[in-house]
């Protein structure tokens, strides 16, 4: 079974696909202080949801969602569809990185997809061809809330802590309007949410796939209990680019 499919199935009973609770995903779009007709794009969209809701709170706006996963894309359009949100919001299947917009974008998100841009910065730089002036981004990126062992730094890559993430975020030309760091509950919530729907499917879908689901499941679980709980965090940066 390939990582794709296993990212949409562990996504399922937790769409906004990050450590970030409802009410927060709420506060942050809000925050954006989006106009009327506003056009946005979500780079690395997953299931569509944070754009899906971020169309719910501006009525007339307007959204672009890409993604390389065909699962994801599928299930970003059949989230649409559901929510009467279809003629707002289109899915494209491909590469975010080379995503040809026709027009600039008022936001631009990438919540949990900045590796796809090779981290934060690249994914500033990508956010910034596709902006109108003055434009806003909202990036979701992982930072370390204490040092972390040698071992779980291999694993799981660098991160600078949050005051270095900022730092970075800001090089770029942008001011951070509005943030959000994830707690523990968001973090929980998640995790469990991912591990617990491989579980799931796993125990509905008996077989060879279904093996290998839980072996996926128990690594990424042990990774995340005994390696980076409480040690990796994340946070979601509200950033409007400096004219």
């Amino acid at each position: 079974m390939d990582r794709e499919l296993i990212s949409a199935i562990a996504h399922l009973d937790h769409p906004v696909a990050a450590p970030v609770s409802d009410t927060a995903v709420e506060r942050l779009l809000r925050r954006a202080k989006l106009p009327d007709g506003a056009r946005l794009l979500d780079l690395g969209c997953g299931p569509g949801e944070w754009a899906l809701r971020a169309l719910e709170l501006v009525p007339s706006a307007t959204a672009d969602g890409v993604d390389l996963s065909p699962h994801a894309v599928s299930a970003a359009g059949r989230a649409a569809a559901a929510r009467g949100l279809s003629g707002r919001f289109t899915a494209h299947l491909g590469d975010a990185t080379a995503f040809p917009a026709a027009e600039p974008y008022d936001l631009v998100l990438a919540v949990g997809s900045t590796h796809a841009f090779g981290g934060l910065k690249g994914t500033l730089r990508a956010a910034a061809r596709h902006l109108r002036p003055g434009g806003l981004a909202l990036v979701g990126e992982g930072f370390w809330e204490r040092p972390p062992g040698p071992e779980l730094e291999a694993a799981i890559g660098g991160y600078p802590d949050l005051a270095g993430t900022v730092d970075s975020a800001e090089a770029g030309g942008w001011l951070t309007v509005h943030a959000h760091v994830s707690d523990r509950a968001e973090w929980d919530d998640y995790e469990f949410s991912w591990t617990g729907g491989l579980a799931r499917w796993a125990a509905e879908h008996p077989g060879p796939d279904a093996e290998h689901v839980l072996r996926v499941m128990r690594e990424h679980r042990e990774l995340w209990l005994t390696g980076y709980r409480d040690v990796l965090g994340f946070v979601t940066l509200l950033l409007l680019r400096r004219p």
